[in-house]
């Protein structure tokens, strides 16, 4: 009786103490032997120790936080880039039989990616077109890692750090893209004036009083404030009309 119960105590504390927990953003990699055995799902498992283990992966979406990278584009500037890079573990076994510290791979093939992708264009480029390049960089790691059962959500370039000198002259070339369109806008803004008045005068001369009646308008506006001086145009003709009548 003695032997039976310490047998069965010994029987507990073994399943007890096999008993592994996977949770649902988790799979877990059995091998036995040190062999790959199976994947398991999500629940309680029993692993006997000594001849089985599992690891357990995360296949929820992470964030690799690529670190600044220095590198030079194709028109021979110096830049300095970061990004950050999503991925999610797609086939767990892959993930551990086929490369060593995944998260570790992934990180460092996006720093050479990222650089290599920054080398191949100009700065105007890289500035202009971030999302294509992100785009681009997302492409290549995602079929590098495809091997490895690891899926790249996205790539986001995060900042873009240029040298001291080519930001003063990029300030500069703003400030002049900014004069120079001060200057159209307000050339097209005379254009337009000056041919409204044009219309205008074309419609007071074409319709008879309508400059008196104008005047008489402006008059109105104008004496509505009383520290205005008013000086009052006669028109040509009725000073004629006087000279005439006097004459006689």
């Amino acid at each position: 009786m003695p032997f039976i119960i310490i047998l069965v105590i010994f029987i507990l504390f073994v399943i007890l103490i096999s008993i592994r927990q996977v949770n649902q953003y988790e799979r877990g990699v059995k091998f036995q032997l040190g062999k790959y055995r199976k994947m398991e799902e999500p629940g309680w498992r029993l692993i006997l120790p000594i001849f089985q283990s599992m690891t357990k992966v995360d296949i929820r979406v992470k964030a690799v936080d690529v670190p600044d990278q220095d590198a030079i584009t194709r028109d021979n500037v110096t830049v300095n880039v970061n990004a950050v890079l999503y991925y999610k573990v797609i086939a767990s076994d892959k993930a551990i039989l086929e490369v060593e510290h995944f998260y570790y791979a992934v990180s460092q093939l996006a720093q050479t990616t990222m650089r290599d992708v920054v080398g191949e264009v100009t700065l105007d480029e890289l500035l202009s077109k971030r999302d294509v390049i992100s785009h681009r960089i997302q492409q290549i790691v995602d079929a590098a890692t495809d091997p490895w059962g690891i899926k790249v959500v996205s790539v986001d370039l995060k900042h873009i750090e240029l040298p001291k000198d080519m930001q003063r002259t990029i300030a500069k070339q703003a400030e002049a893209e900014r004069e120079r369109r001060a200057v159209i806008i307000k050339a097209e803004g005379e254009v337009m004036a000056a041919d409204n008045m044009a219309k205008a005068a074309n419609i007071l001369a074409s319709s008879s009083g309508a400059l008196h009646l104008r005047t008489l308008q402006s008059i109105n506006d104008i004496s509505s404030d009383q520290s205005n001086t008013i000086v009052f145009a006669v028109p040509l003709e009725i000073l004629r009309a006087f000279d005439s009548m006097s004459k006689k």
